[in-house]
């Protein structure tokens, strides 16, 4: 696994400005991300109070009574006492106050809903630190980071609310998510139903486990991405590694890599042209899964359609080496210096910070475990098989610990999922991640909305006058259906008195 070209976000992780340094098959694989990417409102439109609720390290033993403070974020401008709604997100991997001030869809529907929206913060992430300074310090500090302690901690802040805030203990919550918090919220909605009603679970990739989808199904995706825009511009890419390789053979031929591609540290060895190839693998992989409609500011500032963009450059895969890879610098310049301000491209720079890098790669390794591969035939990637003892033994090597690929379906079901009740699974068509995801429905209320050229849960973000129709439906029966579970609620509550 030690070639994985899958770096999703960061090459290596970082903490309070320190590099930790990581395997390079773990380094790339651990950094699979269910990125979170949204659309922000004007800052007046989005006013909140931040709170906290004392929650137990550990939900699930009885020997320690330890408890750490949870932050959440509530917005009550649009919330009705008499017939209204609460709009719970479930927190995925990254700081709640960056996700609620870049969240768009749930602040415009919040009126109409006459809806509470509360945003819950996933322990280890933010400022939800079971252990303080000290989380991170070793496997010992990490043990408590699971999906499974992240719902119960959404369970209890759901019982705190309705303990404390009048008006609130008859009333439907709804669970949303985007990505691994749309795989929280579905997960929620089947773990503790009658906590919520119902579950808008975007672009959740709950099948992306073992062997229910073909791990290659992810690469296979971001390069019909690129395809569809010019078939050229995928065999450029192809192409490109073997131009890498050859030039990389002679100490010239590095200085000159570095220099065409303007990197801000020079290559001098094998290894970092491996890197150079991880690195420019994840900046196609983040344009597929932020190819929206309109200029969006979330990894990177981006034009409209980035993929498209990047694409014009890549439009003759034909060329000689230096060419070809000249071009790939300019499709490159798409995703990082869009804004014309960078002076390099620095290979360590690639996502915000307010994600959590190194909560998610334990993560990545215990439970999250997600087979990815190519194999440069149906993809534009390099070959790469997926090899869960290598990937096991630099897990191990990190954190101490052994990767648990079974354990999300037999927590969650996996496929066996058709007798939970009220999930909606949306997925774009442009969403590499669409390929784990639930596309088709289940029953008459565990359904699937496929939305055309929509990249990574774009009905979550807010709405926009770029937005294509499909989204804008998307967004409408969403709305429907969580109505339907809203009246169903209460007409319950009437039947029990």
């Amino acid at each position: 696994m030690g070639r994985c070209v899958l770096l999703f976000l960061l090459l290596g992780f970082l903490m309070s400005g320190v590099a930790i340094p990581l395997p390079p098959a773990l380094r790339a694989l651990s950094n699979v991300r269910l990125s979170t990417s949204f659309t922000s409102l004007p800052s007046g439109d989005m006013e909140h109070s931040i709170r906290y609720v004392q929650q137990k390290v550990d939900h699930f033993g009885f020997k320690t009574d330890r408890t750490f403070k949870q932050r959440y974020l509530i917005a009550d401008k649009h919330w009705k006492r008499d017939g209204g709604s609460i709009l719970f997100y479930t927190g995925n991997e990254g700081d709640i106050v960056w996700i609620c001030n870049n969240t768009g869809f749930m602040w415009d529907v919040a009126e109409e809903l006459k809806a509470m929206l509360v945003f819950a913060e996933h322990r280890y992430y933010g400022k939800s630190l079971p252990f303080g300074a000290n989380s991170f310090k070793d496997s010992k500090h990490m043990n408590f980071l699971t999906s499974e302690q992240a719902l119960a901690d959404f369970a209890q802040l759901i019982r705190h609310l309705k303990r404390t805030n009048p008006g609130a203990d008859n009333q439907p919550v709804i669970a949303v998510g985007g990505s691994y918090g749309g795989m929280l919220a579905a997960w929620l909605r089947m773990k503790y139903p009658h906590m919520v009603v119902g579950a808008l679970a975007a672009s959740a990739p709950i099948w992306q486990f073992e062997d229910i989808v073909p791990c290659g199904v992810f690469m296979k995706i971001v390069t019909t991405d690129f395809r569809k825009n010019d078939p050229d511009c995928s065999e450029s890419i192809r192409r490109s590694w073997d131009a890498m390789n050859r030039f990389s053979r002679t100490g010239a031929g590095l200085r000159w890599l570095s220099e065409a591609l303007q990197l801000c540290t020079p290559l001098t060895s094998s290894q970092d042209v491996q890197h150079l190839k991880d690195w420019i693998s994840e900046t196609w992989v983040n344009l597929a899964v932020v190819d929206y409609p309109y200029e969006a500011n979330f990894l990177q500032p981006l034009p409209a359609w980035p993929v498209k963009e990047a694409c014009q450059y890549l439009k003759n895969p034909g060329v000689s080496d230096t060419q070809l890879l000249q071009n790939i610098f300019q499709a490159l310049n798409v995703y990082y210096n869009y804004s014309g301000q960078a002076i390099c491209l620095n290979m360590s720079e690639t996502s915000t910070s307010s994600m959590g890098h190194l909560s998610w790669s334990y993560q990545a390794c215990t439970e999250m475990v997600v087979p990815f591969c190519s194999n440069g035939f149906d993809d534009m990637f390099e070959p790469h098989t997926w090899d869960l003892k290598k990937f096991s033994d630099d897990c191990f090597n990190l954190w101490g610990v052994k990767p648990r690929p079974s354990w999300i379906t037999t927590m969650y079901g996996g496929k066996n999922i058709n007798s939970h009740t009220n999930i909606i699974f949306s997925n774009g068509d442009l969403d590499p991640w669409s390929g784990g995801g639930v596309t088709k429905n289940i029953t008459d209320t565990l359904v699937a909305i496929t939305i055309r050229e929509a990249a990574h849960h774009l009905d979550l973000r807010a709405n926009n006058a770029f937005d294509p129709m499909s989204v804008q439906l998307a967004r409408s029966l969403e709305v429907k259906y969580m109505k339907q579970w809203i009246r169903d609620f209460y007409s319950s509550l009437r039947k029990k008195h």
